[in-house]
């Protein structure tokens, strides 16, 4: 069992920057690839970033690429997603998570994930 815990959410103005940190449970961190996904109000979960367990290997979707950057620590047991430039669409709850079954690449589909945190709110205001 994983235990996720997301922090670094706020509000912040449109250009802005935000760094979140998911801080993991378990010995096993180093060999689960991890996500970040976002949930905007009235919209379904989707899919921002994801990273290899070894970092090698990272994914982003369209509507963030060049502007965030996950990345990972495995010696503290914690993922970051740092966000640059951002837009008031970037408004959304994000939440991190864990995906078990060892790959070599890291899914970008959100039900491939087994574990995940309760969310940090990330505001952009115009």
């Amino acid at each position: 069992q994983v235990q996720l815990v997301e922090s670094g959410g706020g509000l912040v103005q449109a250009g802005g920057s935000l760094r979140l940190s998911c801080a993991a449970s378990g010995r096993s961190f180093s060999m689960y690839a991890m996500g970040w996904f976002r949930q905007a109000p009235g919209k379904e979960r989707e899919f921002v970033a994801a990273i290899a367990w070894s970092g090698r290997n990272t994914y982003y979707a369209d509507s963030v690429k060049g502007r965030f950057t996950i990345s990972r620590d495995n010696a503290k047991n914690t993922v970051y997603l740092q966000m640059n430039k951002l837009k008031p669409e970037d408004t959304a709850v994000y939440y991190c998570a864990a995906d078990r079954t060892l790959r070599a690449l890291p899914d970008t589909d959100i039900d491939e994930y087994d574990y995940w945190g309760q969310g940090t709110q990330v505001t952009v205001s115009s």
